[in-house]
């Protein structure tokens, strides 16, 4: 009888968080948009110093800025979309996921893959009326995050984070190549900080819903290998952020003592999970970092220039 009340209390509580959402939080669950919006800081980042650099004015490039925005914005959603409608499969086995549209079944899975593809298209349109480069690194980014992450790598093997990481890592490339095609170091360092950041990121989620993952059969480092190795990969990909400040000196050195200062904290806290018994919370203490080290740092860059 108890096992039966908490199953209805179960049921009820499921259909009370199905009732709770309309066609507009469907849709944005649909399109991740959270990722949307994080990865709209970091192409205006790549936008704002690309003026920067080239001596530009804002407000004489604010066409080029709202396409490239709403391009890359569009091009995202779009892969979010079509990764909702692959993983739809096992979405239902974690908490994280159970709830989207494509699992409640209030967006059909043609539905969204046909959103998904519809979105790619027009945020590529608008990327084109850019720069062609900015269209071909975003339409890059969105083929290593539909094809070489959700259907090959996710369910495949451990690099599944790596793979992965290089489409998040596009959005400041996209920002930079719509001002100036011609990509030199500052967009590659801006690369390099989002592609090695996502890393240790995604592997503090991984650590937290290792058990999820397990029961969708998604081969995440701890799920194969253990706590041990993937903490230590996570302090290595940290460590590996440490120089990449001092390519960026030319921000001066506010930026770069706030950097530097932020890659320290989050190492430091990475070298103290070695001591912890509490694994998951400290992968915890570690995700809540990553979020605020992304902000502080790209919002910095935008703020020194502005001194």
């Amino acid at each position: 009888m108890a096992n039966t009340k908490m199953a209805s209390e179960a049921s009820l509580k499921d259909s009370a968080a199905l009732s709770d959402t309309n066609a507009l939080k469907d849709f944005l669950a649909l399109i991740k948009i959270g990722i949307v919006n994080s990865n709209f800081i970091t192409t205006f980042a790549g936008l704002w110093l690309a003026l920067h650099f080239q001596n530009l004015g804002f407000l004489d490039h604010i066409g080029t800025i709202i396409y490239t925005l709403l391009g890359s914005s569009l091009v995202i959603a779009g892969s979010c979309s079509i990764n909702n409608y692959y993983d739809r499969d096992i979405d239902h086995i974690m908490s994280r996921t159970k709830s989207r549209p494509t699992v409640t079944g209030k967006i059909t899975g043609q539905q969204a893959l046909m959103i998904g593809l519809f979105l790619i298209a027009v945020g590529t349109g608008f990327l084109l009326m850019t720069t062609v480069t900015a269209a071909v690194i975003g339409l890059i980014g969105a083929f290593f995050y539909v094809v070489l992450y959700t259907m090959w790598s996710k369910r495949r093997h451990t690099l599944n984070t790596v793979v992965g990481s290089f489409s998040g890592a596009v959005p400041p490339l996209i920002g930079w190549a719509a001002i100036d095609p011609n990509l030199h170091f500052v967009p590659i360092i801006l690369f390099l900080i989002m592609f090695i950041w996502q890393i240790p990121h995604f592997l503090a989620i991984a650590i937290k819903r290792c058990e999820e993952y397990r029961a969708a059969g998604i081969p995440m480092l701890p799920v194969v290998h253990g706590f041990d190795v993937t903490r230590r990969q996570m302090v290595s990909w940290v460590a590996c952020l440490l120089p990449l400040p001092f390519y960026l000196f030319s921000l001066g050195w506010p930026f770069l003592i706030l950097a530097t200062a932020l890659n320290v904290g989050w190492l430091a806290l990475g070298i103290a999970g070695y001591k912890t018994k509490d694994t998951v919370k400290w992968a915890n203490l570690m995700f809540v970092y990553s979020l605020n080290y992304l902000t502080i740092l790209f919002v910095s860059m935008i703020i020194v220039t502005l001194i």
